[in-house]
């Protein structure tokens, strides 16, 4: 993953050089942007960037109804957890708050209470939930190809 993303820096990194700040931003807005939805998508359908599945969830051992929900994930995939930042620099999606140590835990696979009142301890899978998928560095390519064709 780090090699196409080394080649996409050294293909596009000269034609970006040539924009302007406000240029660049709005194009960082438009790729991270675009970015988010995708990654919102592939936590929606359980996939790491490899377009492999989630590890699945241990079985749980109470029964309580409605304790357990379907899906893993759904409020991490919000927007108001899953935040956007682009600038002239460059851009980035990340989780925020307090979404951003269990995004953490499970995106390394570490090692993490339960819950917050019991002290019990449990060793998480590792699950990418953001990442880079070859889909994505295609769109990125395509979104800046895109907007250097445009005229200003």
């Amino acid at each position: 993953m780090a090699d196409a993303l080394a080649q996409l820096d050294s293909k596009l990194s000269g034609l970006i050089a040539q924009l302007g700040p406000a240029q660049r931003r709005a194009l960082a807005r438009q790729i991270v942007t675009r970015l988010r939805a995708s990654q919102q998508q592939r936590i929606r359908q359980q996939q790491n960037p490899d377009g492999s599945g989630f590890e699945a969830r241990r079985p749980q051992l109470r029964k309580k109804k409605g304790a357990i929900r379907r899906q893993m994930f759904t409020k991490l995939r919000l927007a108001r957890y899953l935040k956007t930042q682009a600038g002239p620099a460059g851009g980035a999606v990340e989780f925020i708050a307090q979404v951003q140590r269990i995004a953490r835990v499970h995106q390394l696979g570490l090692r993490d209470r339960v819950s917050r009142h019991r002290g019990v301890m449990a060793q998480y899978p590792a699950r990418e939930l953001l990442g880079f998928s070859n889909a994505d560095i295609d769109s990125i390519q395509d979104q800046v190809i895109t907007h250097l064709a445009t005229p200003v």
